[in-house]
């Protein structure tokens, strides 16, 4: 089924991101028409707005007519990381103070959409809705809406603290090594490669000590962590910067204790031997002790 096809899920999910990019459309019509500004009188204002909301009420009814069903649910998740995909560079590009949380929006929305398309190219076998991750956990979305909550706050507050320009082309450049790293692990694991924490041992699964696993033992892992702290730098966010750092350092620590625990049971003394080599590449983390 894998093949050297994309399976019909991973098809339908390229189809309906691209269809939820269409969202470009509306401010391209508009530079048609004459206006010099590539934006529609700014997302953030009611025009802008209401031209959204048309499109995306048009383009979920359309789906509904094509895809029933797990498809749809895959489609709409694809489509509408499309929309906030294509929002967020409509954001990046207009004449206005919100240019770093569009930036944010792209980072956010292709993550989620890549993990599912690279699970779906990589091992199809353990895709699933859960491969967007949107729904990673409680914790997971309450720091997304802190974030935003803070941005906001800040901005009308404290506006001269979401223009340090250097501060976020250092939390760009963090998300894009972060995100780069991540799938690059992902794609050097391939089947291997899976979102839960695997307790059974399959018959392909193998240890990858090549590529960027040459480097750090859990590259999936360091990615992340580096992406989701500059997220927050991108956006200036003072108070989420220090929240996400603890709260990823926390979480992946105790991640690779317990994925540790089982690479150990499937590998044994290759395991403890790679072990030894590679460190975690994640900062003060440095795995289960081994006696």
């Amino acid at each position: 089924m894998a093949g050297s096809k994309l399976i019909l899920e991973g098809r339908i999910s390229i189809k309906c991101f691209i269809l939820g990019l269409s969202v470009l459309m509306i401010p391209l019509t508009r530079t048609l028409f004459g206006h010099v500004d590539w934006v529609f009188d700014h997302l953030t204002e009611t025009p802008g707005k209401i031209a959204i909301s048309i499109h995306v009420a048009i383009v979920n009814g359309l789906l509904l007519t094509v895809y029933t069903g797990p498809i749809y649910k895959v489609a709409v998740r694809a489509c509408f990381l499309g929309v906030t995909f294509g929002c967020g560079l409509i954001i990046s590009f207009s004449q206005t103070t919100w240019t770093h949380f569009g930036w944010y929006m792209c980072s956010l929305s292709f993550f989620h959409y890549s993990e599912y398309l690279v699970t779906a190219v990589i091992n199809p076998r353990s895709l699933s809705l859960d491969s967007f991750l949107l729904n990673h956990s409680i914790e997971y979305t309450l720091a997304a809406v802190s974030s935003w909550l803070e941005f906001t706050v800040e901005k009308l507050t404290v506006p001269e603290l979401k223009q340090l320009n250097y501060l976020s082309m250092l939390g760009l450049l963090m998300v894009l090594c972060g995100e780069g790293l991540r799938k690059a692990a992902m794609l050097t694991a391939g089947s291997n490669f899976n979102h839960i924490v695997q307790n059974e041992k399959a018959q392909s699964h193998v240890l990858v000590t090549d590529g960027v696993y040459g480097l750090f033992r859990h590259p999936s892992y360091v990615g992340w962590f580096y992406w989701s702290i500059g997220t927050q730098v991108m956006l200036c966010n003072p108070v989420c910067i220090m929240g996400y750092t603890l709260a990823s350092w926390r979480f992946f620590r105790e991640r690779i204790d317990e994925e540790e625990l089982s690479l150990i049971h499937f590998f044994g003394e290759d395991y403890v031997e790679y072990k030894k080599r590679v460190s975690t590449g994640l900062p003060f983390i440095s795995g289960i002790r081994v006696n």
